[in-house]
């Protein structure tokens, strides 16, 4: 089917002829121009000189010698403005980072306000009542009355709050702000967009000068659809002077009937404003050509273009020299996706591929560099510090080239030292790369100059070290030459502005980059997005995201004019929207052979789940052949297997085993502990010596806690264990509870008891929830006064043997004991613990049960010490007491069994029978041939290998 363009081509060849140079041909966007002028070369058939080619804002900027002002150009002048007038009222200022969100609001009105030729001054008249209102707006109909009268209820009835009134005071003061807006800028040389619109609108024919350049030929508008007023002006002024032709891709389907939304705007240009279509009268291609539709119905975002392989199988394959194929992207973040799914060659031929949307930079390594140095930045200028995240991401970079040895140099370092925060001069120390990225912004001016300096250092060594992908280059340049734009926009504006504000702004103007990927325009599948299709045609057409809230927009965007304003004054309203997309649409697919729709079923907070309306008005009317497909993506689930560990026929698990035999490794209590509770993290923990990475992490974790708590006990007692403890003696001594308390914190944080901080946030929480459970603790001990502490944090080691393959064998086992006491000639175990750990226990063999429900590790490990302490010192009947902080006012320091405490005559009954069941453990461990899995679940709850033994 012959596309719209060569349509156009074809009649102006006809026409022109060789004049054709003397022409100006304007489009909606630029892609349309690179495919007009291969028609034009098939047509001509030989060399010939090019018409002019030009975008709406290049054409109509080209009247003009003012030059057009950028956002932020714009930005500033309406801020300086905006505070001249609070101040005329006697108002305070109000800043550029509180302004900037109102700002792009503000003049995105005002550009629309110029774009229709509105008139600022009635528009933001102060409509106080409804009086004003029919006294002011008598020419208009019944209908724009109740639009007015309907939006002014909300403000005319009873008393104005507060924010009511702010915002009418700001609408009085638009007028002024607009008039002055302009005036300011074009004193400095400039014109927004929508000025030059209103400019050229007046009566484009005085500018004489402007149009004479296409006298011997004409100004060819192609491919317009909805066109503003100044637009719609121009246009009219021009037919009326012969100097322009219209060419509007049209269908009579839509055309010709008042129903059809997409052709709202065409009927409104060639019926009401008398725009002369030089296609008029064309057949219309959609009822009589064949369309074969398919619609695919997908679960999940990313899963719409994981499809594309099984649509796009021909293609792969296809000879054509013209790309007759487009896969369109109605939401532009299936672009990764869809690149991904795409391949780059089958069965050794490249596959042509032409991506126009262009690769964002926010999507970049570059751009996660910049915005870490941004943030960095930041943390600087407020605590002089920079977070240990940031840190480490920067260390991690791909970019930064550090050396692995120099990244585990530092991160070590830090982990050591447990820095939530480092300190901004150590960092500067470190030299090189790290100098320049770490370097304080001291002015405003310096934040883009800074950003270049290290984005300088960092493509310098990219370059030196051959390393710089083409993609990486391109993306450099263009952020190079936009800091460069800013930094000469920023100069004459920005010396007293905050530093953070000028940070944001660098920021929020880089993530708007995007450069062109690859490819031939013209050659293969084409990747573009559904306003650049505007004008173009393919026989295959492929667009993703066909959700409802996409295709059409759901919103019209912030307007400070609200929708029966925007009514009356015939401002774009949400309507416009559907009218729009629905046209570009239908004239995509009017001369389409093969349609494909593919949307996303699954709903969520960014998507409906709903096919677009207009998927479903064509379902309704068309008469396109329609094919449904439904992609259903089957949730398989494993069988469960049972992992297990082989220990017989491991020579490295035997040999590690054999360490402990050999008194060469030790078990500790919290090792026998994790086998007896789930053998299989035994293994991993111990003989496979996996371990969980440490993290740096302002949240102190739960065995940090206990941690702290033991080294301030230690602290607490270390003076007066060199006499007997009594209750006087302990009261005085809580007056250093706060100091001590501090000084463990520090030395279990940061591994420094003696350093001097600032505590804040949670680091506060933690050091009064320390101070409770010491408390809690010296209760319970005054109650016990007087008694002797005999050692504090003592290491004791013992043998135990057992039964092994019919030899005896026999393992040393280590630990440390918080704290031993004698009282009343009877010596005790103490052991402290923060944690949920319970003082009953069932019996001694279910102690050591794994698949049983009554294991109690606190009693195993205390049972232990006391066992390895006797061992160590030669004393009998030493008691094992559980200091658990949460529970102990209630429920007291013994073990109990039933209603017997676990001491005196008890105790030493249960003693060698814990032994028994201990041996047997350990021949379990040395002896059995796997490692498996406790049948609980319960007692590898909180294991961090659960994922490797399929749990």
């Amino acid at each position: 089917m012959k596309p719209f363009l060569q349509e156009v081509a074809e009649d102006l060849v006809a026409r022109f002829g060789n004049q054709l140079e003397n022409c100006a041909i304007v489009f909606n966007n630029k892609r349309p121009s690179a495919y007009l002028q291969k028609h034009f070369a098939d047509i001509i058939g030989k060399p010939f000189f090019s018409p002019s080619f030009f975008t709406i804002q290049e054409f109509f900027a080209s009247s003009t010698s003012y030059k057009i002002a950028d956002f932020y150009l714009q930005f500033f002048t309406l801020h300086s403005i905006y505070n001249q007038l609070l101040a005329e009222e006697k108002l305070e200022n109000i800043s550029s980072h509180k302004f900037f969100p109102l700002a792009k609001i503000i003049l995105s009105d005002f550009n629309q306000i110029d774009a229709d030729l509105v008139d600022a001054e009635k528009l933001y008249r102060d409509l106080e009542d409804i009086s004003t209102i029919n006294k002011d707006f008598d020419y208009l109909s019944p209908e724009q009355y109740r639009f007015l009268a309907q939006f002014w209820t909300s403000y005319s009835e009873g008393k104005h709050k507060k924010q009511q009134e702010l915002f009418i005071k700001m609408w009085r003061r638009m007028p002024k702000l607009y008039n002055s807006y302009h005036t300011k800028l074009k004193e400095q040389g400039y014109l927004t967009n929508g000025s030059v619109y209103r400019y050229l609108a007046d009566d484009i024919t005085n500018h004489q000068e402007f149009i004479s350049n296409f006298d011997k030929g004409k100004i060819i508008f192609v491919g317009f659809n909805a066109l503003s007023n100044a637009e719609a002006k121009i246009f009219t002024q021009l037919q009326e002077a012969d100097k322009a032709l219209f060419y509007f891709d049209a269908d009579s389907y839509y055309l010709d009937d008042v129903s059809q939304e997409a052709g709202l705007f065409l009927r409104k240009n060639i019926n009401q404003l008398g725009l002369k279509n030089e296609f008029s009268g064309k057949e219309s291609l959609m009822k009589s050509s064949t369309h074969q539709v398919n619609v695919f119905k997908v679960q999940g975002q990313s899963a719409q273009a994981k499809i594309l392989n099984n649509i796009l199988e021909e293609d792969y394959t296809s000879t054509e020299a013209v790309g007759k194929t487009v896969v369109v992207l109605a939401d532009e973040s299936l672009l990764i996706p869809t690149l991904q799914t795409i391949p780059t060659n089958i069965n050794g031929k490249e596959i042509d591929l032409n991506v126009t949307m262009g690769f964002a930079l926010s999507t970049s390594s570059i751009f996660g560099l910049v915005d870490l140095w941004l943030g960095s930045q930041l943390e600087i200028l407020q605590r002089d510090k920079v977070s240990y995240k940031n840190v480490e991401a920067f260390l991690t970079h791909p970019l930064t080239g550090l050396t692995q040895k120099m990244r585990d140099k530092v991160l070590t370092a830090l982990l050591e030292e447990n820095q939530v925060e480092i300190d901004h001069k150590r960092l500067l120390r470190q030299s090189g790369l790290f100098e320049t990225f770490y370097k304080k912004i001291d002015d405003p001016q310096h934040v883009v100059t800074n950003l270049l300096d290290v984005l300088d250092y960092v493509l310098m060594r990219l370059s030196g070290a051959k390393t710089l992908k083409k993609i990486d280059a391109e993306l450099f340049v263009k952020t190079i030459q936009e800091l460069n734009r800013l930094h000469d926009t920023f100069s004459n504006h920005i010396g007293k502005e905050e530093i953070p504000f000028v940070i944001y702004l660098v920021q929020k103007s880089l993530q708007t980059i995007a450069v062109p990927l690859s490819g031939e325009p013209l050659n293969g599948i084409q990747v573009m997005g559904l306003l650049e299709t505007r004008n173009l045609n393919f026989d295959k057409v492929i667009i993703l995201g066909f959700n409802e809230g996409i295709i059409p927009k759901s919103s019209i965007g912030n307007s400070f004019i609200p929708d029966s304003i925007r009514r009356v004054y015939g401002l774009p309203v949400l309507e416009n929207l559907d009218a729009i997309s629905s046209y570009m649409v239908y004239r995509l697919l009017q001369r389409a052979k093969n349609i494909n729709f593919v949307y996303n079923s699954l709903t969520d907070e960014y998507t409906s789940g709903e096919a677009s309306r207009i998927l479903k008005q064509l379902e309704y009317e068309s008469g396109f052949d329609f094919s449904y497909n439904e992609l259903n993506l089957e949730v398989k689930t494993e069988a469960f297997k049972e992992v297990k560990i082989d220990k017989t026929n491991n020579a490295f698990i035997q040999e590690t085993l054999q360490k402990y035999l050999d008194k060469k490794k030790v078990l500790s209590p919290s090792a026998i502990t994790q086998y007896i509770s789930n053998p299989i993290d035994f293994f991993f923990n111990y003989i496979a010596g996996i371990k969980e990475p440490k993290e740096i992490s302002a949240v102190v974790e739960a065995n940090e806690i206990g941690s702290i708590l033991h080294k301030v006990m230690e602290y607490f007692y270390e003076d007066l264990r060199s006499a007997e403890i009594t209750a006087e003696r302990i009261k005085e001594k809580r007056k250093q509870i706060p100091a001590l308390i501090q000084k463990g914190f520090n030395a279990v944080m940061f591994k420094n008891p003696d350093s001097v901080m600032e505590y804040k946030g949670m680091q506060k929480v933690i050091l009064s929830i320390v101070d409770a459970y010491v408390n809690i603790i010296l209760n319970q001990d005054e109650t016990q006064t007087p008694f002797q502490i005999i050692s504090l944090e003592q290491k004791v080691e013992a043998e135990i043997s057992f039964p092994l393959k019919g030899k005896e064998a026999s393992v040393k086992i280590f630990g440390f004991i918080d704290r031993v006491d004698v009282k009343d000639g009877i010596t005790k175990i103490i052991d402290y613990k923060t944690g949920s750990d319970k003082l009953t226990f069932k019996d001694i063999p279910e102690l050591f049960n794994s698949d049983g429900k009554h294991i109690n590790k606190a009693l195993i490990q205390t049972l232990l010490y006391t066992y390895a302490y006797e061992q160590f010192s030669g004393k009998n009947f030493v008691e094992p007491n559980l200091y658990v902080v949460k529970t102990m006012s209630i429920d007291g320091v013994w073990f109990k069994s039933g209603r017997q405490n676990l001491s005196g005559a008890y105790l030493e009954e249960i003693k060698p029978e814990f032994l028994a069941e201990l041996r047997k453990k350990l021949t379990e461990l040395f002896e059995a041939p796997y490692f498996v899995a406790s049948a609980v679940e319960d007692n590898y709850k909180y294991s961090i290998y659960k994922t490797l033994f399929g749990k």
